[in-house]
């Protein structure tokens, strides 16, 4: 994905120059093999602030109404991104993403399925599908300052260290709801970090 690289590299400096971005905990990323990385929501600067963070490239589900748009379609098209339809069954998408951590990548997820500037959305389960159905480690992930990006307020980037669900064999309803709220509670704990430096 040359494009991917292409706006990587142009994301850093303008990250890091007006927004001062500061990234940390880069180690807890498996550098190979598959993984989730499950972020919080807050704006729409999330999405380019973790991938250029992440020290993997990053795939992510986006509503598919986004490819319909000119130029952006094509644009995040280019960038790794698939569509997934939040009104209709999301198989075709959780398929997808189940190849791509099958074949040894990385994905991007927002377990609240949409931004969150509150915090008052629930978490849906789709992070706990993905890592039972593709047996991948889930990092926690956590950026701030997106939503005050036009007051030029710093963007901080922070992982955590990878979780995952009993391996060789299909999490049970009730682990992968447990899951789910263990990876929501180390998004939150990285979030307090990070609002309180």
């Amino acid at each position: 994905m040359i494009s991917y690289d292409i706006a990587k590299a142009i994301l850093w400096p303008l990250l890091g120059g007006i927004w001062r971005m500061r990234v940390s905990g880069r180690e807890n990323v498996p550098r190979t093999g598959p993984v989730i990385i499950a972020c919080n929501h807050r704006s729409y600067l999330d999405p380019p602030a973790l991938g250029t963070a992440s020290p993997r490239r990053v795939r992510y589900m986006a509503k598919k109404e986004l490819f319909d748009i000119p130029v952006l379609g094509p644009m995040i098209a280019s960038f790794g991104a698939y569509p997934v339809d939040r009104t209709g069954t999301p198989m075709a998408a959780i398929r997808r993403s189940v190849d791509v951590l099958r074949a040894g990548g990385c994905i991007g997820i927002f377990p609240e399925g949409t931004r969150n500037r509150d915090g008052s959305e629930a978490a849906r389960q789709g992070v706990a599908l993905l890592a039972s159905l593709a047996t991948a480690p889930v990092v926690p992930a956590c950026v701030v300052g997106g939503d005050r990006a036009k007051a030029l307020h710093q963007i901080k980037v922070a992982f955590g260290p990878p979780l995952a669900l009993p391996a060789n064999r299909k999490a049970t309803r009730e682990e992968m709801a447990k899951f789910t709220e263990q990876v929501m509670s180390e998004i939150r704990s990285l979030a307090e970090r990070l609002d309180g430096n």
